[in-house]
């Protein structure tokens, strides 16, 4: 009995199994490059080992300073996709603007259409590029425009002519009430961190674009198939503003713009993005 047992299990076994290839194998069909898909990234928003949050919400850096955050806004573009073969996929510019505003779960998704295909890696900026900061405004549309209603939200220094890049702004009740801190007695810090380069590239100056490379073979490989999507999500650690490879104080720095300074927290960019899994063959947006 115990062997007949043993063999109907082997064999529901071994069915569920036959199953499952089968229903993988349909789940992901050979890409066609003819054929386009929704590829998207998700920028998920935390600090530390914790989620977002803002104003009443407490953290601590690695200077033992506590902090609360009231602004997250950040722009992300020219978004490329690899294959395993080293192909490269650029997403045409028009489309590759991207603003997330960090209190509105919305606006979380970089969202384009690509060719079919398996990708391992995918690139973006954290940024506005010279090319388009350097075109007529009327050109500049979507999150870039002008236009208050759909535009780029205080994200841009008239003064200076460029974009914004990162802003981060918040409380830190050790920051002075003086000029070196917050004269106002409000104890905020604000980071507000761009620069594309100048308009001579005879005489540059600030440049704090940085591109982002993710590897996506260890937690996922987007499988981009017609009438579906595939969603890369990303952590974003806000912390590593502070404790990237540049560590600071935010008393000491509690207000950083277009100055040298601000290179030190735009190279910390970089570690601020890590890729934790792949959603692939997803029919709607719910599934996220």
């Amino acid at each position: 009995m115990k062997t007949i047992q043993f063999n109907i299990s082997v064999f529901i076994l071994a069915i569920s199994l036959f199953l499952a290839a089968g229903c993988s194998k349909k789940d992901a069909p050979a890409p066609d490059d003819t054929k386009k898909g929704v590829f998207s990234i998700e920028f998920d928003n935390i600090v530390g080992d914790e989620t977002l949050g803002f104003d009443t919400r407490a953290y601590r850096n690695a200077k033992g300073e506590t902090f609360r955050i009231k602004i997250l806004r950040y722009y992300i573009s020219n978004i490329k996709l690899y294959k395993a073969d080293g192909s490269e996929y650029v997403v045409p510019q028009e489309k590759s603007y991207f603003f997330i505003e960090g209190s509105d779960k919305a606006t979380r998704f970089a969202k384009v259409e690509v060719p079919e295909g398996d990708y391992n890696k995918v690139k973006f900026i954290i940024g506005v590029d010279s090319a388009r900061s350097t075109m007529p405004t009327e050109a500049r549309q979507g999150v870039l425009s002008f236009n208050p209603e759909e535009g780029h939200d205080g994200m841009y220094w008239g003064w200076n002519q460029g974009y914004i890049f990162f802003k981060l702004e918040g409380y830190c009740d050790a920051i002075s009430d003086d000029q070196q801190g917050d004269p106002t007695g409000n104890k905020q810090f604000k980071y507000h961190i761009g620069g594309y380069g100048g308009y001579n590239p005879k005489a540059p100056t600030l440049n704090n674009i940085k591109e982002i490379s993710m590897d996506l073979n260890q937690a996922g490989i987007a499988q981009v198939r017609e009438g579906l999507r595939s969603n890369v999500h990303l952590f974003v650690d806000v912390m590593k503003v502070f404790n990237g490879p540049y560590t600071f104080s935010i008393v000491q720095h509690p207000n950083v713009m277009f100055s040298e300074f601000s290179q030190n927290i735009a190279n910390n960019f970089t570690s601020l993005f890590t890729h934790d899994h792949t959603e692939n063959f997803v029919k709607s947006e719910s599934e996220l």
